[in-house]
């Protein structure tokens, strides 16, 4: 038998537990950075990171694709494939209800990232 750590998966990371040591306190193990990488690749888009400060902040917690696609000067199929790309990386979960999709953040997974890319404060000086 292997006596690997068990492969982390995006799913893990709504767990509670941190995924993870800071960058700036450990080196990321290469297969969790291959897990992570997805996530930070599909913020890296400047139309899915709004649409991903849309879904995370709407009241009650969730949005219609209803009300995120005429923010946009984009047509309803391009918005459709960037939050495709928000789903399949982990980052947003979304039911149909009817002929609506509603989106909602994966408030475990975006905790985790911002977990990773922490900072510690410097101490005070006396």
């Amino acid at each position: 038998m292997s006596k690997q750590a068990p492969v982390l998966t995006l799913s893990d990371l709504n767990a509670g537990e941190p995924c993870c040591t800071p960058l700036t306190r450990q080196r990321l193990p290469a297969e969790t950075a291959a897990v992570l990488a997805p996530a930070f690749k599909a913020l890296g888009d400047p139309v899915r990171l709004q649409l991903m400060s849309m879904i995370a902040s709407a009241d009650g917690g969730e949005i219609c694709v209803c009300d995120l696609t005429p923010a946009f000067e984009l047509s309803g199929p391009t918005i459709s494939h960037h939050l495709r790309t928000l789903r399949e990386a982990g980052l947003v979960d979304a039911d149909r209800r009817g002929t609506w999709v509603y989106y909602r953040a994966r408030a475990g997974v975006l905790r985790q990232l911002a977990a990773l890319l922490a900072i510690d404060a410097p101490p005070a000086s006396d």
